[in-house]
């Protein structure tokens, strides 16, 4: 697990994921900078909303889902294209433990990078709200609302982490799969209730604290059909997470390693 961190932390690779994580911060920041003395009231339940839509439908849709695409899915055909796999699997570990490290190491950079992100998110969009947003986020429902974005936040990048993982394992170019899983995540809502078990926003979106109000065809990503308490949708998350990787540990086994020529 440390030597994947240090592997996938600090690499020119993962300059795009970075800037993808951090774009919205730095368009907040603009509009901190510009809107800086229109007055409260009104604008910080608007930029409320503001954010809940920026952290539901840019992060938990496009985001993070890309993030753990590329973060994900090169844990294992990274080290194929590098022919460095064989390497790790003459080493006396079982394949079991060499699933898990990776998965912790992809979940430990994506979540430290995408937790700071929305935590910028957050203290920027209310910074310029002097007392009135100070008094929001901690005497008001703001200080809830930062801890449940961050849990959710965690929870998508290990939902989407083990499912590329798996893909990784079962394809040998996990591109295409990923883009039926992001059409899958998108039209879920629509689908019965079982079947919305096997979406990883299914979980998600019982945790966001605000609710979007949103028509027209954007709000199929809001639906929530049968709102169930938060701890079932953290613990459903977490069991299909783990599921997912109890997979991934049958998979490995299958892997065969076949470099081919240049």
């Amino acid at each position: 697990m440390r030597n994947e961190v240090r592997r996938n932390l600090f690499t020119r690779r993962r300059i795009w994921i970075y800037l993808l994580a951090l774009i919205p911060a730095l368009i907040i920041l603009t509009h901190v900078i510009f809107d800086r003395n229109q007055p409260s009231g009104p604008a910080l339940e608007i930029d409320t909303q503001v954010l809940a839509g920026i952290v539901q439908l840019y992060y938990f849709r496009l985001g993070i889902f890309f993030a753990c695409m590329a973060i994900f899915t090169w844990l294992f055909r990274g080290e194929m294209v590098e022919r460095t796999l064989h390497y790790q699997f003459l080493v006396p570990v079982r394949r079991e433990v060499l699933v898990v490290g990776k998965f912790l190491a992809g979940a430990v950079v994506a979540i430290a990078l995408f937790e700071t992100a929305v935590l910028a998110c957050f203290g920027l969009m209310y910074s310029r709200f002097g007392s009135a947003g100070k008094s929001y986020v901690f005497d008001g429902p703001g200080f809830g609302q930062l801890g449940s974005y961050l849990l959710v936040t965690a929870l998508a990048c290990l939902g989407y982490g083990a499912v590329f993982l798996a893909l990784s394992l079962l394809f040998k170019n996990p591109i295409i799969p990923g883009v039926v899983i992001m059409g899958w995540e998108a039209i879920a809502p629509i689908f019965p209730a079982w079947a919305q078990l096997l979406s990883v926003t299914f979980y998600l979106k019982h945790l966001c604290p605000v609710s979007l109000p949103i028509t027209g065809p954007l709000a199929i990503f809001t639906i929530v059909a049968e709102p169930v308490p938060a701890f079932v949708a953290v613990l459903g998350l977490v069991s299909l997470t783990i599921a997912i990787l109890v997979l991934s540990c049958f998979l490995i086994h299958r892997m065969e390693i076949t470099y081919t020529a240049e």
